[in-house]
């Protein structure tokens, strides 16, 4: 009875492997990647067709690209029936106090490793990990989807992004080749982002950096995702020293009166009628950013470094999320340590 059971178990575990495993080689499509890969990149075809040969086929993933393949719930109420407005709830959401104080615990913990990083790109701290933070909470959510078959999925299988994450897949190939690593090991977010800082594989070769000298290049490493954090956000154009934003007052509750977001920039003498809440010291073109609460609206002036904030996600909200929760914990960092690291 017991051999009975156990092989009933295993015929169901292979039945079930089975059903989710994908022999991508039968696509003329994948084919042709190959042959590419082979011809111009020196890949040896019998390794990536016995990668292609068992692909788990990630429904998740595509899901959020595919809308029919998600499955149905309840609409939540709109954000105007819970009486809150768009930045009320992401605030929420992004800027929660338990960020906060890992945000300063990680921040101890590297100090020394963010102080050689600032005094070599000059990305102040605070910045650096209030990214780590929202990318993958100082490294604890660094994605649980095996990237090569999520890539595989998404490069392969029919949506409007399919040619970028073709491109996405193709540099995944060549950057585990280089780094010497199994691809079909890498875990990542279900767009294939890899590690603490959850770059895209076509970052690595232009922004990972090997910055605790041991010769490999890994974003898992939090030496390597602090330096190649702010290498990226450097090469951006990052201003040692610069503020990032300041909020600021304008007549009445709803702001329409000029454009926002980070591809408007404005001279802040033309801004007469706003004007900084606190001391603010920075002369150059500035943003409008807003921020749309369920009463009023928010209004910050964005400068450069909030700008190049928006290349490492271009969202306004991300940036203003990245700003605000970085001086939150340089504020908890000097309450408890009684310095600032730098």
């Amino acid at each position: 009875m017991k051999n009975i059971t156990l092989l009933l178990l295993c015929l169901l575990f292979f039945m079930h492997s089975a059903l989710f495993a994908k022999d991508y080689t039968q696509k003329h499509e994948v084919r042709l990647f190959v042959d590419q890969m082979v011809k111009r990149h020196k890949f040896s075809r019998s390794y990536l067709n016995d990668l292609f040969r068992s692909v788990k086929f990630q429904k998740k993933a595509l899901a959020v690209y595919v809308p029919s393949l998600r499955p149905r719930v309840p609409r939540r109420p709109s954000h105007s029936a819970r009486k809150i407005g768009p930045w009320d709830y992401y605030e929420k959401v992004m800027l929660k106090e338990s960020k906060v104080t890992k945000g300063i615990a990680y921040m101890h913990q590297h100090r020394e490793t963010l102080s050689r990083m600032y005094s070599k790109y000059g990305v102040q701290p605070e910045y650096v990990t209030a990214i780590i933070g929202i990318e993958s909470h100082y490294g604890v959510n660094t994605g649980k989807f095996p990237v090569f078959d999520t890539l595989t999925t998404l490069a392969f299988e029919s949506h409007r992004r399919k040619r970028y994450f073709k491109s996405e897949l193709k540099e995944f190939l060549l950057m585990t080749r280089r780094e010497k690593v199994n691809p079909t090991r890498i875990m990542g977010s279900y767009a294939g982002a890899i590690g603490l800082g959850q770059f895209m594989p076509s970052n690595y070769k232009s922004y990972v950096v090997d910055f605790n000298g041991d010769g490999k290049k890994r974003m898992n490493d939090s030496q390597d995702a602090i330096g190649s954090v702010a290498y990226y956000l450097k090469r951006h154009g990052w201003h040692r020293g610069e503020p990032v934003a300041v909020r600021v007052s304008y007549p009445g509750k709803r702001f329409n009166s000029r454009k926002t977001g980070y591809r408007h920039s404005y001279s802040r003498a033309s801004l007469k009628d706003i004007a900084p809440k606190w001391q603010f010291d920075y002369h150059g073109r500035v943003y409008l950013i807003k921020l749309k609460r369920y009463h009023f609206d928010e209004l910050w002036y964005g400068t450069k470094n909030f700008y190049v904030i928006t290349r490492y996600n271009h969202s306004s909200y991300y940036a203003m999320a990245v700003y605000q929760l970085a001086e939150r914990i340089k504020k908890g960092y000097k309450e408890k340590y009684g310095s600032y690291l730098r």
